[in-house]
């Protein structure tokens, strides 16, 4: 059995994934029920290893609880490298039949030594101005 780990050590494999969003009025619709939204991803090697990021996965919802999964190599066409301490930002976007959604999901990271780990993208949520009271 492992020991439980000491939340004062550092982990070999621990990144960390923190979103802003943006909401692009200039490229939305909201007659036509379409909204776009960006977000600002940065993510940061906070283990001991270096690890590259591989592949995505989110997990896209509307108010209407319509789901979407969006599957796919690498982030903006790149594979970011980082070494501990690291950080890739990068921003990309998506459209919602709604004016508000939520987004989640994890990248699939692969270590320098080996090993491969998700790193969960905590959710987050897209708003229009003035859909939320």
């Amino acid at each position: 059995m492992n020991a439980p780990h000491d939340p004062r050590q550092p982990r070999p494999h621990d990144i960390a994934v923190a979103v802003s969003t943006q909401y692009l009025a200039d490229q939305s619709d909201p007659v036509r029920g379409r909204y776009a939204f960006a977000y600002t991803v940065t993510i940061t090697n906070r283990g001991t290893v270096p690890a590259r990021l591989v592949s995505r996965h989110w997990i896209i919802t509307d108010a209407d609880d319509h789901t979407q999964e969006v599957r796919g190599l690498g982030v903006v066409g790149q594979h970011p490298h980082l070494a501990p301490g690291e950080s890739f930002t990068y921003t990309s976007g998506t459209m919602l039949d709604t004016p508000t959604g939520l987004m989640h999901g994890s990248y699939q990271m692969v270590g320098d030594d080996g090993v491969q780990f998700d790193a969960p993208i905590p959710p987050f949520h897209l708003a229009a101005p003035h859909s939320l009271h």
